[in-house]
């Protein structure tokens, strides 16, 4: 009682001394003001700048706040840490290595400069179905790792597959290899305390993405919309795992809520794997200050055939790389475009090329899943879902549990398997990665898994978007007016 006494006297003053009132709200105004200018500044597309503006004019208090959390994008060091990495210098070094796929890379241009790193040759892939696939194989090549693991998921959970992934990395640490996790501190706010502290004490270095740039430090709050969604395993230099699974035990089907789950690994083994590892090390200098050893290899290990190509992207991009790679895409769609994504909130360019995509008489299929995990971003989705098939798109809805894989299937020339969502959070505020594949082996078992995957779908008709409930077609609309952010 006293507190709230105390608390309540505290009040009083501060609202019966004008001086202070006024220093406040002059205080918000002008971090409003500055606001405002830096959004002129920054803006890339008139109506959300427009819609910044007017409602940091109109109500400069919470938008301010808002703003730094959703609108301001500080990632200069972030991009001066990639710099420092010299990755400018790696299709260099990769030309000196002769790793370089020059027939690929300048058949798809767009993809090799947004990536910075060239398609790079001598790669053996698998595609690995479903998380059993997915740890089974992470789990033998982290056992198998010699010298260094280098371990980076959008969320790690403190349950049995998570304490399994600990108990492994320990063993390899007391092997005496040195071992790095990253984490991101909002995919991963449940981990405890006590997680960490066992994995530090086998010698495992630990890190959030954020540990150096917490809330309410400077910059603070700008971090909390900005994600590191990656999800990268790479041992010895030698073999990576990317794709969509999380460490979890839902990534096993094994939670009630979501029965199976649907989601996509791939692994790489050769040259691709170095350029994994190259993203992990500028997401650690980045999240930590330390600079990890990269002492460039006299030989690199080329155990298969085939070119993949590793891109990188995210805010701390120069221009939003990621949505230019996916549009080109898209754009030189003529036959076949497969497109699978937990998430569908595109922006308005994607939306355009696709609706083309459409008019060109591609076969454009969408698979998405049919029951929500994110219930707002569900009903964005249904919205941005519903306009395809007005335009003749087909949605496919999953039917046999979660679908969370994010792949891609262009004609029978290119497909993809990483982390992006289609929608603007991953295309322009997470930092994710793609793996590219051009080669008609791994076209053909994305084919063969996605002919598969359409089996459990249903296809939603347009009389059923048309027999929507008033009240569905506002909560959807309502919940599109957040896409940018979602």
């Amino acid at each position: 009682m006293n507190l709230l006494v105390g608390f309540d006297d505290v009040l009083r003053a501060i609202v019966a001394d004008l001086h202070i009132v006024a220093a406040i709200m002059a205080a918000i105004y002008v971090l409003a003001f500055v606001c405002a200018v830096r959004e002129i500044m920054i803006s890339r597309t008139s109506q959300g700048s427009i819609a910044w503006i007017l409602a940091l004019a109109l109500l400069p208090f919470p938008t301010t706040l808002l703003y730094l959390i959703v609108g301001w994008k500080a990632f200069d060091d972030y991009a001066t840490d990639r710099i420092r990495n010299g990755r400018a210098a790696r299709p260099l070094r990769a030309k000196d290595l002769a790793l370089i796929d020059n027939a690929t890379s300048d058949l798809w241009p767009v993809q090799s400069k947004v990536s910075e790193v060239p398609f790079l040759s001598g790669n053996e892939v698998e595609l690995l179905v479903d998380g059993h696939a997915t740890f089974d194989s992470i789990f033998a090549g982290i056992a198998a790792a010699k010298t260094y693991l280098l371990v980076q998921f959008y969320i790690v959970r403190d349950d049995a597959l998570g304490k399994e992934l600990a108990e492994r990395l320990i063993e390899r640490a007391n092997a005496g290899v040195k071992v790095y996790l990253l984490y991101d501190d909002i995919g991963s706010t449940g981990m405890p305390r006590r997680f960490r502290s066992q994995l530090r004490a086998a010698g495992i270095n630990v890190a959030g993405f954020n540990q150096r740039h917490k809330f309410l430090r400077l910059y603070g709050p700008t971090r909390i919309n900005y994600r590191n969604h990656r999800k990268i395993v790479v041992a010895d230099g030698e073999h990576a795992w990317v794709g969509g699974h999380n460490v979890g035990v839902e990534y096993l089907g094994q939670d009630p809520r979501f029965g199976r789950w649907r989601d996509t690994h791939v692994r790489v083994s050769g040259p691709g794997a170095l350029a994994c590892a190259l993203l992990f090390r500028e997401d650690w200098e980045w999240a930590t200050g330390e600079v990890l050893p990269s002492n460039p290899p006299a030989s690199v290990a080329t155990p298969g055939e085939q070119p993949v190509l590793v891109m990188g992207t995210g805010p701390a991009d120069r221009l939003e790389e990621c949505a230019i790679a996916f549009t080109d895409i898209i754009g030189r769609a003529r036959h076949r475009l497969w497109i699978v994504s937990p998430y569908f909130v595109p922006d308005t360019d994607i939306r355009t090329a696709l609706f083309a995509a459409k008019l060109r008489g591609v076969d454009v299929q969408i698979m998405l899943p049919n029951e929500p995990d994110h219930k707002l971003v569900w009903l964005a989705s249904i919205a941005h879902a519903d306009a395809m098939i007005e335009h003749g798109i087909t949605i496919q809805r999953y039917q046999a549990g979660f679908l969370h894989q994010k792949v891609l299937l262009m004609d029978d020339q290119i497909a993809t398997v990483g982390s992006v969502n289609f929608d603007n959070r991953s295309f322009a505020i997470n930092f994710e990665i793609t793996i590219w594949f051009t080669d008609p082996q791994t076209i053909s078992e994305v084919e063969a898994m996605l002919v598969k995957d359409f089996e459990s779908c249903r296809k939603v008709s347009l009389e059923e978007v048309r027999s929507r409930s008033w009240v569905m077609r506002f909560m959807t609309q309502a919940a599109r007016l957040l896409s940018p952010v979602l």
